[in-house]
């Protein structure tokens, strides 16, 4: 199936996946939501499998493209961080390639927190900072360019403290990454000398505040133990 016969999907859709199933959050009674649900495909998977998920999303024509593909999905159209729902109305809260891109991330996270019912997961996905700033220099030939966009970079330390201070209860982890998504990502990016850079330094060997990609549960104490 050719791009223009698909949603448009942003970020690594499979790692994401994975994630969501290594933390065991997925069942018929959790009520989940996606901040930056984009055109829906993780909802519409998600749903699709029996889970009870929401979406909030920026974007008017991402929205609107995903009800083309799936129906009327449940998102909601927001301007911020602001969250439309009301205290601990959810069991676990997803963003996958968002949280470097909010400027005010403090204000993000008191957000989620407020959402999440005691003993539920944010989960999150963000490209790591020390690695990212490299990449993105090197993709757009600036130092300061991808700031724009990535303006809350976080290494993993900084982003377990984060969510600390917050009172999250921090777990990082090991999501491979390197597909053919993110092997088509470097070519289309950094080229022959990427892609050659690829064959000899595998990111998933990495340590993991060495990846990529970080990938984090952040829990809201107060509930039962989860594995």
């Amino acid at each position: 199936m050719s791009e223009a016969q698909a949603p448009r999907r942003f970020g690594n859709f499979d790692a994401n996946l994975r994630f969501i199933e290594a933390t065991g959050i997925l069942s018929a009674q959790a009520e989940i939501l996606e901040i930056g649900s984009g055109t829906g495909v993780l909802l519409d998977t998600l749903r699709a499998r029996g889970a009870r998920v929401r979406g909030v999303e920026l974007r008017q024509a991402l929205i609107d493209e995903g009800r083309a593909w799936f129906g009327e999905l449940p998102v909601q159209k927001v301007d911020g961080v602001a969250l439309p729902y009301p205290d601990a109305e959810f069991d676990a809260v997803m963003s996958f390639d968002v949280f470097e891109h909010i400027p005010d991330s403090d204000a993000h996270l008191a957000e989620v927190w407020r959402v999440l019912r005691p003993g539920g997961d944010y989960l999150l996905q963000t490209p790591n900072k020390w690695t990212n700033v490299a990449f993105e220099t090197i993709r757009w030939r600036s130092f300061t360019k991808f700031r724009e966009e990535h303006c809350s970079l976080h290494s993993l330390g900084e982003l377990t403290h984060r969510l600390q201070a917050h009172g999250f209860a921090v777990r990082a982890y090991d999501v491979p990454v390197v597909n053919d998504f993110f092997k088509a990502k470097v070519r289309r990016h950094l080229g022959p000398i990427g892609a050659a850079a690829l064959r000899v330094v595998n990111p998933d060997r990495l340590p993991l505040a060495m990846r990529t990609n970080l990938y984090v549960r952040g829990t809201r104490p107060g509930g039962p133990l989860r594995a």
